[in-house]
């Protein structure tokens, strides 16, 4: 189990591995259209963390393994979705770019009970190529929504679980 806390500068560095590794994964097994171009960024990153919405998981040797984003609050992002409809409009928690080093297997299970302990609505989105985040969302009891819009225009599968999911596909 790892030790999830909150990001500090710190810890950019080894974020950036995380997700220099999470990029290099996704080419390997067929994903080469998301997080192009450097995505995310030192400086994105670097924003997450003065927003306090960054966080890191450490191994049993404190090492960090996983980052992610996880913000608390409406994403306008997801204001739109097609396809389908959310599960609710209740207050929700957003996870935006989980990555881990590839060291440990779980890092998503790890991440959505972390952040279910603070909210117990939890949105995310993934790309159509993604596929290890699609079967992981679905074995986590994620529901498929529709589909949203990155600020870019590419399209996501989004997904929300809740502490009480249904389907959202009536």
């Amino acid at each position: 189990m790892l030790q999830i806390r909150k990001a500090t500068s710190a810890d950019i560095d080894a974020m950036m591995s995380c997700y220099d590794s999470a990029r290099a994964y996704m080419r390997a097994s067929g994903n080469a259209s998301q997080w192009t171009n450097g995505y995310p960024s030192r400086e994105l990153v670097a924003k997450d963390i003065s927003q306090g919405a960054a966080y890191v998981g450490l191994d049993d040797n404190g090492e960090i393994v996983m980052a992610f984003a996880f913000f608390i609050g409406a994403d306008p992002t997801y204001a739109v979705i097609e396809g389908g409809r959310w599960l609710n409009d209740l207050p929700y928690g957003t996870i935006h770019r989980l990555a881990s080093n590839g060291s440990q297997h779980g890092m998503l299970r790890q991440c959505v009970d972390f952040c279910m302990s603070m909210t117990g609505n939890i949105r995310l989105d993934t790309h159509a190529d993604n596929s290890t985040m699609l079967h992981a969302v679905g074995r986590l009891g994620f529901t498929r929504c529709g589909t949203i819009y990155c600020a870019d225009g590419t399209p996501r599968i989004a997904f929300q679980k809740t502490a009480q999911n249904r389907n959202c596909w009536r």
